[in-house]
């Protein structure tokens, strides 16, 4: 089933979302989130995520039989930027990704951050089936359920892809691994996860009313819980972003920097705030960053500049000036350093 998105989810609109889910009898279990054990901060994640939006998205069900195999990677259909996610209906199947086998079961979710090469399949030696190739050209006005074999499908399998513009502040993208593979079978049955798998699969089998949109936002819920759970649940690092907001004497200063990006930050303003000498601040930017202080504010400044030209109708002159440029060329060729296009084809891109 295809939708595109024209209305951005973060975390700020997750509450109505899960209202909406209700309306559509979202399993019990649903209205209450538990809240995650941390393991890292949570302030810059949420910041982070709060920022993030669901630019468009598109679904299919895949329905096979039998043994069989698929190259999962290739896919015309698919944008470059793209998201791609698998999640499991029925069944129990396997995935293979770099040079390694792994199981995946019914309820799991894989989410694949940059179109990694993997293949998935029952069995061994069976035909290849290429869903994506097979999708009736759209538009679509129902779900396209590709059906592969005349007995009953044991394995289900709901694949598509997300557009989100998570991956465009650098130093959180570098974060993202490859593949991320979750299970929402818990052993005393509580993921409040597992409930929203359970209701996409409803809407799939028992369309009704306002499916296409409930669908499109349970998923990227989904999507956007995943990630989350990457990063709170992350292993300890010893470089990289999640590295950095580990380590008090830099999570303070990103802090500052996330929560008043417009301040007219210098190196010897930042440092002061974080208690630390200007070289001692930048030593350890550069050693867990890989980036001084104050190119991570720029960053941090064009990710929301580019979240500005993709929604508002703000002038890119008003955005330069928002962004603590001083003039609308210098915010321009920034820009198009920072993400490989200028503000105005940018926006056009997105529009």
């Amino acid at each position: 089933m295809v939708w595109f998105s024209t209305v951005g989810l973060n975390m700020e609109t997750l509450c109505g979302v899960l209202e909406m889910a209700d309306m559509a009898k979202v399993p019990e279990g649903l209205a209450e989130v538990p809240k995650i054990e941390e393991a890292v901060p949570h302030a810059l994640i949420s910041d982070v995520l709060r920022h993030t939006r669901i630019v468009s998205s598109k679904q299919f069900c895949y329905n096979p039989t039998g043994t069989w195999r698929t190259d999962a990677t290739p896919a015309p259909y698919k944008p470059k930027e793209a998201i791609g996610f698998h999640i499991v209906a029925n069944g129990t199947l396997w995935l293979d990704y770099d040079g390694a086998r792994r199981t995946l079961s019914e309820g799991d979710i894989v989410l694949l951050p940059f179109g990694a090469s993997h293949w998935i399949g029952v069995g061994e030696g069976g035909p290849i089936l290429d869903p994506g190739g097979d999708l009736p050209p759209p538009p679509w006005d129902k779900i396209p359920v590709m059906r592969y074999g005349d007995d009953e499908a044991e394995v289900r399998i709901l694949c598509g892809y997300v557009i989100s513009d998570i991956k465009d502040f650098a130093p959180f993208r570098s974060q993202l691994p490859e593949l991320i593979h979750l299970s929402t079978q818990s052993p005393d049955g509580d993921d409040w996860l597992a409930a929203i798998v359970a209701q996409i699969i409803a809407e799939v089998d028992r369309p009704q009313v306002g499916s296409p949109q409930v669908l499109e936002r349970l998923t990227e819920i989904a999507l956007l819980e995943v990630l989350r759970r990457q990063f709170v649940r992350s292993p300890s690092q010893v470089v990289g972003w999640v590295a950095a907001i580990q380590d008090q004497r830099l999570a303070n200063c990103l802090e500052n920097i996330h929560n008043s990006p417009a301040r007219n930050w210098t190196l010897t303003k930042l440092a002061s705030e974080a208690g630390q000498s200007k070289s001692s601040l930048s030593a350890n930017f550069r050693k867990l960053l890989d980036m001084s202080p104050m190119q991570y504010l720029r960053q941090w400044r064009l990710f929301i500049a580019s979240q500005e030209l993709r929604r508002s109708n703000e002038s890119i002159a008003e955005i330069a000036f928002k962004s603590c440029y001083g003039t609308e060329a210098a915010f321009s060729r920034a820009f198009k350093s920072c993400f490989g296009a200028s503000p105005a084809a940018w926006r056009e891109r997105y529009r």
